[in-house]
């Protein structure tokens, strides 16, 4: 006998599993929902933890994401193991819980580098409010006299870092692998405009280099970074950006299935291939996209926000396919926001067309493969994605001509 029941259980506390709650509510489900989350907070908003959190603008309380009053929530609570056939999920309190049905939205970990130096003071990664605290402290507690930073890693995590702790009095260096920062994400037109107006606040850029190691001083402390091409980077202090990975071992250990990019294969409508009510969500969902044309994995906190809400229909017996366009935002400091849209996965583009003008500062980027649009960025153009959205959606065949035109 299980010690206590779920009529669903929510396995993990990010997005994926506070958007379903509140959605299970909107649907007028009305069973008992038990939330269990590993972190010590609930449920927060994760962005500010690379923006306004980590500069001590905003409050811990002010980013925890509210919840229908009646969802229990465990936090500091893992699930060990789940047993799938019976229902069944064993916490780290050894508290057996049974569930009618389940969402499994453990979310990702982030990549650490094993390299030279690794275990140095200084050295940081940042994934949690937690890692934002110690990020935070640390910039406050070096000083003046020791203002150099490196960011390793050229993605929207790494700018945000940059202009983060640039804003902290930090002088900083990104080190990346691409050429221009956001390069695999906006093609090397936008990442250079990016990069040139991360330039302008004082952010110097080291690309087409990946990292080699960490070197320190005789307190254990890092000093310097040490790039593949031979280059030593001064570094009193390091956050390394250099993404995540799916969290699958509670999945692996059950026997679900694990696709070819890592995540839980699900159907179209997130229903876990294999295991009767039991749905996936967020960064370790790799689900069959009718908009990507097949098998998608997608890390971002508002797609795995979508994920819940579409979860919650299948919960609710109401299923449909995950037919979202992917969405995200990226504040660098209040330099610049960037927004896209777009299922441009595995294969890329091959065709890009330009709105407006990199020199206004008010542009979109469209990103075509062969002929049909698979993603668009818009910087102070945000209208564009109206449209993108539905030409996505739609896969209406278009040319770069048609796109410049508005």
């Amino acid at each position: 006998m299980a010690d206590r029941h779920a009529d669903a259980l929510l396995i993990g506390g990010g997005a994926a599993s506070h958007a379903c709650a509140v959605a299970l509510r909107e649907r007028g489900f009305s069973g008992s929902v038990l939330l269990v989350g590993r972190e010590l907070d609930p449920p927060y908003d994760r962005p500010p933890c690379s923006k306004e959190y980590l500069r001590g603008e905003r409050e811990r309380p002010a980013t925890y994401l509210s919840l229908p009053g009646d969802v229990d929530v465990l936090t500091r609570t893992s699930v060990m193991k789940l047993d799938a056939a019976a229902r069944v999920a064993r916490l780290s309190t050894k508290e057996e819980v049974s569930y009618g049905c389940a969402l499994l939205a453990t979310g990702a970990n982030v990549r650490r580098l094993p390299v030279d130096g690794a275990q140095l003071d200084g050295v940081h990664y940042l994934r949690a409010l937690g890692n934002a605290d110690a990020i935070r402290e640390d910039a406050e507690g070096l000083g003046p006299a020791r203002r150099e930073a490196v960011v390793v890693g050229g993605s929207y995590l790494g700018t945000e870092l940059a202009a983060s702790l640039t804003l902290m009095g930090k002088r900083v260096t990104v080190l990346m692998q691409e050429d221009v920062p956001l390069e695999r994400a906006y093609g090397r037109r936008a990442g250079e405009w990016f990069q040139a107006r991360l330039e302008r606040e004082g952010v110097t850029f080291v690309g087409g280099e990946s990292l080699a190691g960490f070197a320190g001083d005789d307190e254990e402390r890092v000093t310097e970074v040490l790039t593949s091409g031979g280059r030593s980077l001064p570094a009193r202090m390091v956050v390394v950006a250099a993404g995540a990975v799916p969290d699958v071992m509670v999945a692996k250990a059950a026997g679900l299935e694990i696709g070819p990019m890592g995540g839980v294969r699900c159907d179209a409508s997130l229903r876990v291939i294999g295991a009767e009510g039991l749905w996936a969500a967020g960064d370790m969902c790799e689900w069959e996209s009718p908009l990507h044309g097949g098998p998608a994995r997608v890390e971002h906190w508002e797609v795995a926000a979508g994920h819940g809400r579409t979860a919650a229909a299948g919960m609710c017996g109401e299923p449909v396919e995950h037919a979202e366009v992917p969405y995200f935002w990226s504040d660098v400091a209040d330099w610049v926001t960037s927004e896209y849209v777009g299922v441009v996965g595995p294969e890329g583009w091959d065709r890009e067309a330009l709105r407006g003008s990199f020199e206004s500062g008010a542009f979109s980027m469209w990103y075509l493969r062969g002929e049909r649009l698979v993603g668009a960025l818009s910087v102070r153009r945000g209208d564009d994605l109206d449209e993108a959205r539905r030409l996505i959606a739609s896969g209406e065949r278009v040319t770069p001509q048609d796109l410049e035109r508005p």
